[in-house]
């Protein structure tokens, strides 16, 4: 049976959490909005996804650096500052008791519509705001056991139709591609980018190895991923050869390791793609494993000594 990469155990003290909206920590059973809202009706927003390490979101910085560029590209105001947001966070997870093993969702949309319509004028008040904190980690079974991959027919598309850059609520593009590769009996899929070279995954970064050396897309088609640009960097900081450029489906078969990269779950292995066997199928493979421990060590320096703004 398939898995998804964000498949996790549940924790009973997720039922507690407190929920952070729009200044106020509500109760799980009361963390509501309206069905007027924005992101309900349209869609209309962005959001990060942000792994709890020692108390503090990693690389905090970068991704509220992705949800100002966002905001800004669909002339969205969230109507909080980065100290403002920072705060928020911290709050949020001193008020569940988090330090490790928890998973932040901030969410932003363009908030209370006058009546259920696209125009942004349409808007009756100011941004929505909500941040989700919940114990949660990538099971540990799954991340062993590697990921199948289906190359699917739904592709990441040019940027003048919708920017693949844009980390927005609209997700159907990437819930189309999801959809079919679970029907094909794939953990995720594997997307194209319009000229039939490789791109992305529905909800994680693709990485192959091939003889020592660490290729991804060329990002044009892509999320500008944190992680992935995290391991962009450990590679160029540990003398690892690494290259962001195009590559076939055919080079992806006969590559020696293949995985994905994602905040929820950090690096994980992938066994098959299309039915091919990645390498000899040993998981993970040795350069994925390396990578593994170098990319925690960075999430490590990136949270010392950091805590919440005054």
């Amino acid at each position: 049976m398939s898995q998804s990469i964000h498949d996790f155990h549940d924790d009973p003290r997720n039922a507690g959490i407190r929920i952070w909206i729009n200044g106020e920590l509500k109760p799980r059973a009361e963390a509501v909005v309206s069905v007027f809202d924005s992101g309900f009706v349209l869609g209309d927003g962005v959001w990060e996804g942000l792994r709890v390490v020692d108390g503090h979101p990693a690389f905090l910085d970068e991704h509220l650096d992705r949800l100002f560029e966002g905001a800004k590209a669909i002339a969205l105001d969230i109507g909080l500052d980065r100290a403002g947001l920072t705060r928020a966070i911290h709050d949020t997870l001193a008020a569940n008791d988090m330090r490790d093993g928890a998973h932040l969702r901030l969410m932003a949309t363009r908030g209370p519509k006058r009546t259920p319509y696209q125009d942004p004028r349409a808007s009756a008040g100011a941004a929505t705001v909500v941040i989700i904190a919940e114990h949660k980690v990538a099971k540990p079974e799954t991340l062993a056991a590697g990921l199948k991959l289906f190359t699917v027919h739904v592709r990441r598309g040019y940027p003048d139709v919708q920017d693949p850059k844009l980390n927005s609520h609209s997700k159907l593009n990437c819930i189309t591609a999801c959809i079919q590769a679970i029907e094909a009996g794939a953990d995720e899929a594997l997307m194209l980018d319009p000229h039939g070279f490789v791109a992305t995954c529905n909800s994680t970064h693709f990485f192959i190895v091939r003889k020592g050396e660490v290729w991804t897309s060329s990002g044009d088609y892509c999320l500008g991923g944190i992680t992935r640009a995290n391991v962009l960097r450990i590679c160029r900081e540990n003398g690892i050869p690494c290259f962001e450029k195009n590559f076939s489906l055919t080079q992806v078969y006969s590559a020696d390791e293949a995985f994905t990269t994602g905040t929820f779950a950090g690096l994980a292995p992938v066994r098959s793609v299309d039915g091919r066997k990645i390498g000899d199928g040993s998981l993970p493979g040795p350069m994925t494993a390396r990578l593994q421990t170098l990319y925690r060590e960075l999430a490590k320096r990136d949270v010392a000594n950091r805590w919440p703004t005054a």
